[in-house]
C-alpha cells in the first residue's frame, strides 16, 4: 500500500549539491549535480548573526571554510568573504558561501526541486525554521511545487509549520527512538510531516508499510552503494539522497 496523494518530487536527491565531488553547499556543487542530470537538491540552512540564511552543515566554520568559530555568530557580509572551496581542492579556491535565497532562486530559474534541511546552530532551532518558511513565503510562487523542509530538530519543523503550513515537511531520524519506529512515526505525524527520512539502514518492510499506511512517504540518506539502493527500491521506498551523483542515474 502506498499513499494516495501524488508525490511531486523525484526519487533521487543530490546531497549538498554534488555529494563529495565539489565543495558541499556551494553553487558550484549544485551546478555540478545538475550536470549529472539531477533535478532535486538537498542543502543545509543556518542563520547568520544578522538574520540571513546561509548554506553550511557544521556549526563551526573550520571544516569547510578558511575560518574558525561559529558561523552563526558572523554577519552575512563577513561570511560572504570566506573561502568555502579551497578545503576541497584548489580547483574551487575562492568559492563563496551562498545564501539560501540564492540557491532557491537558481532552482526556480531552472525548474529544479529543493530540499532544505533546516540545520540550526544550537539554540536557534525554532528561529531557523521560521526564517526558512518566511523566505519561501516571500520568494517561492504558490503555483510551483514547493520546497521540502526537513530537519532532525522537531522545534525547527514546528517553526516552519507555524509560518508556512502549506510547505511539506519531513522528520529526519538517525536512530529510531524505539525498535518498531512507532515513536518516530508518531512524532512525524504530530509535526504534520508528509515524509519520514531515515538513515537508510533503518528501513524494514514492516516500517515502510506502516509509514505508507499512515499516508506518508519513505525517504533515505545518505545512500552511496549499489546494494543499499537496490534494497531500498525493493522495499518500495520513495526517495534516495546520495553523494554519488556520478554513479546513480536520477532517471532510474
Amino acid at each position: 500500500m502506498t499513499p494516495s496523494t501524488p508525490w511531486p518530487y523525484p526519487r533521487w536527491v543530490a546531497h549538498r549539491g554534488a555529494g563529495k565531488l565539489a565543495p558541499e553547499n556551494t553553487m558550484s556543487a549544485f551546478r555540478l549535480g545538475a550536470s549529472f542530470g539531477y533535478r532535486m537538491f538537498e542543502c543545509d540552512a543556518k542563520l547568520s548573526s544578522d538574520g540571513v540564511l546561509f548554506l553550511m552543515h557544521d556549526a563551526d566554520l573550520k571544516r569547510t571554510t578558511n575560518a574558525q568559530g561559529t558561523g552563526s555568530e558572523r554577519s552575512m557580509g563577513e561570511l560572504a568573504q570566506l573561502d568555502a572551496g579551497n578545503w576541497h581542492s584548489r580547483a574551487y579556491a575562492g568559492e563563496n558561501l551562498p545564501t539560501l535565497e540564492a540557491l532557491a532562486r537558481w532552482c526556480l530559474a531552472n525548474h529544479y526541486f529543493l530540499n532544505v534541511e533546516i540545520k540550526p546552530t544550537p539554540g536557534q532551532e525554532e528561529a531557523t525554521g521560521r526564517a526558512c518558511a518566511a523566505l519561501m513565503n516571500r520568494i517561492w510562487p504558490a503555483d510551483r511545487v514547493q520546497p521540502l523542509f526537513t530537519s532532525f530538530k522537531p522545534d525547527s519543523l514546528r517553526g516552519a509549520m507555524a509560518v508556512a503550513p502549506h510547505i511539506p515537511r519531513g522528520l529526519l531520524v538517525d536512530k529510531l527512538a524505539d525498535a518498531t519506529g512507532d515513536a518516530d512515526l508518531k512524532m512525524a505525524q504530530e509535526l504534520g510531516c508528509q515524509v519520514l527520512v531515515l538513515n537508510h539502514a533503518l528501513w524494514t518492510a514492516e516500517l515502510v508499510a506502516k509509514v505508507h499506511a499512515a499516508g506518508m512517504r519513505c525517504s533515505s540518506y545518505t545512500v552511496n552503494d549499489d546494494w543499499a539502493v537496490q534494497r531500498l527500491i525493493d522495499l518500495g521506498t520513495d526517495g534516495i539522497i546520495t553523494d554519488r551523483v556520478d554513479l546513480f542515474s536520477p532517471a532510474v
